[in-house]
């Protein structure tokens, strides 16, 4: 596949594509070729201004939307993404790198929290309480805020913006201005273009690319009633902080080093298998990712012998080869820095039993490909195993015992995800029960809940009260009102006397 037109790409305001005045753009390349593809513009403020206008006045009439109707945009969105599946998996492929699985694995998973988001009518219920006390009546319900801004990474260009954020902050009337990663700005573009398609109402969701200057005023701005954020733990500890000091409500989820414990009772050979889809699937660049494996001593030498085994058999190639199960990482930029991890980690002392670096892809040369690697005896203070890389590198790190594995693993600064292969009920429980993660899979290397529940990371991984999707990312996206009334009969005129005093009240 080769694409040779650059084009410039527009921002989104009122559900206008419009050219953006700015003076800097960002070049988008094919991660497989390096080839230009798109130049994402860096937005100025007063573009900024002009989305968050057009988002705050589109809110009241969308806000008084009947929810049935505003989930009905919804259903049809789903049944247009359903359509367009495989333009949107190859788009993903070309502009970030993952291989055509992981491609559509991304869509499907925006499309899955669309389909939550349909049962808003449900979600959106509230209680009450007939008779709180003699004649008096209590309902709770839930109301929208106004409108959200979200900020997102590159590496679920889709799944991220278009299902952890949009789908649930629009069900439940708010409004959205969506501030999209600047090495991936396609995918966005073209799911807004589709929103649109299936019937939204202009303004309800608007859409910007800028640089972190510009970011930084979005969060603080005074018609921005929440952030939803997905990054980097120095800039989502950031983003909390400062979004929180204005008054706003956050959501900030951040890095992983998600760490799974192998004790020597598993099925060594499933389990590898296992880690290898967890650790390099998608190239290690999600936060879910397995990139740390715990192993006890008895079966350590067995067990890495076969991961370098699995590992070499991995094919690695062009994203969008329907054979290829490596792709590449998103930028050069990344590449180099992945490349500068695995220097560190030989510099600290770790050995590389699996080297990635010079893998070429033929044809494809100046694409930006790492091959799997693995670094074995990675020790407490190695910052290779304690720091997120993000890329096809996998550590392992061996441990007498499940006591001293579970310690190690709950030493980490991060708490996203982790697991366990055993065949031992008792450990399995006690490693549910005491792992500080917030997501844990029990012979499952990717715990990753479906949307019906939350994503729930903890310590490092998470800033915030409510976490995306489930019944969190409902009420993150709401307020609760609670409405009490009484009715007298007028017959009974000394009632009518006490209406609306506390005296009156006990009364009754």
């Amino acid at each position: 596949m080769h694409m040779t037109k650059v084009r410039k790409l527009q921002f989104c305001v009122d559900g206008e594509w419009q050219n953006s005045t700015a003076k800097e753009f960002i070049q988008i390349t094919n991660s497989s070729t390096g080839e230009v593809l798109a130049e994402a513009p860096c937005c100025t403020i007063d573009e900024v201004d002009k989305a968050v206008r057009s988002a705050k006045t589109a809110y009241p009439g969308w806000a008084n939307t009947p929810v049935q109707k505003r989930v009905q945009i919804l259903f049809r969105y789903k049944r247009i993404l359903d359509v367009h599946l495989d333009e949107l998996t190859l788009l993903v492929a070309t502009e970030l790198g993952k291989n055509i699985d992981e491609s559509k694995g991304d869509i499907l998973k925006a499309i899955e929290a669309v389909e939550v988001a349909c049962s808003a009518p449900f979600l959106l219920q509230g209680d009450s309480l007939m008779n709180v006390s003699d004649g008096f009546d209590t309902v709770m319900y839930r109301e929208p805020l106004g409108t959200f801004a979200g900020i997102v990474p590159y590496n679920f260009p889709a799944m991220i913006p278009f299902g952890w954020m949009i789908p649930l902050c629009i069900a439940t009337g708010n409004t959205f201005v969506l501030k999209l990663a600047n090495q991936v700005p396609q995918t966005g573009i073209r799911m807004l273009e589709l929103l649109y398609e299936a019937g939204l109402p202009k303004g309800v969701v608007n859409l910007v690319m800028s640089d972190n200057e510009v970011a930084e005023y979005l969060i603080k701005h005074p018609d921005i009633k929440g952030v939803c954020y997905v990054g980097s733990t120095r800039v989502g500890r950031h983003v909390y902080k400062t979004a929180a000091s204005h008054g706003k409500r956050v959501q900030a989820l951040c890095q992983a080093k998600n760490h799974g414990l192998v004790l020597k009772d598993a099925d060594l050979e499933l389990t590898a298998r296992r880690v290898i889809n967890s650790s390099f699937g998608c190239a290690g660049q999600r936060c879910m990712a397995l990139p740390v494996v715990v192993v006890e001593d008895e079966v350590a030498d067995y067990f890495a012998s076969i991961l370098v085994g699995l590992a070499k058999e991995i094919k690695v190639g062009c994203a969008y080869d329907t054979t290829t199960q490596l792709g590449p990482v998103v930028t050069e930029q990344h590449k180099k820095s992945i490349l500068a991890w695995i220097q560190k980690g030989i510099e600290e002392g770790a050995q590389l039993i699996l080297n990635g670096r010079d893998i070429v892809v033929e044809g494809y040369e100046n694409g930006y490909f790492i091959g799997p690697t693995i670094f074995d005896y990675v020790k407490p203070g190695m910052t290779v195993g304690e720091q997120e890389i993000f890329g096809p590198v996998v550590c392992i790190k061996r441990v007498k015992d499940f006591e001293e594995g579970i310690t190690l693993m709950n030493s980490s600064e991060f708490a996203n995800g982790s697991c366990i292969f055993t065949n031992n009920g008792y450990y399995a429980r006690e490693f549910a029960r005491r792992t500080h993660a917030g997501m844990v899979g029990i012979n499952v290397g990717i715990p990753v809940p479906v949307s019906y529940f939350p994503f729930t990371g903890h310590k490092n991984s998470f800033f915030g009260d409510l976490h995306v999707l489930g019944k969190d990312g409902v009420a993150f996206f709401t307020e609760a009102k609670c409405v009490t009334t009484t009715w007298f009969d007028p017959s009974q005129k000394e009632n009518l006397m006490n209406i609306g005093t506390w005296e009156g009240a006990k009364k009754e």
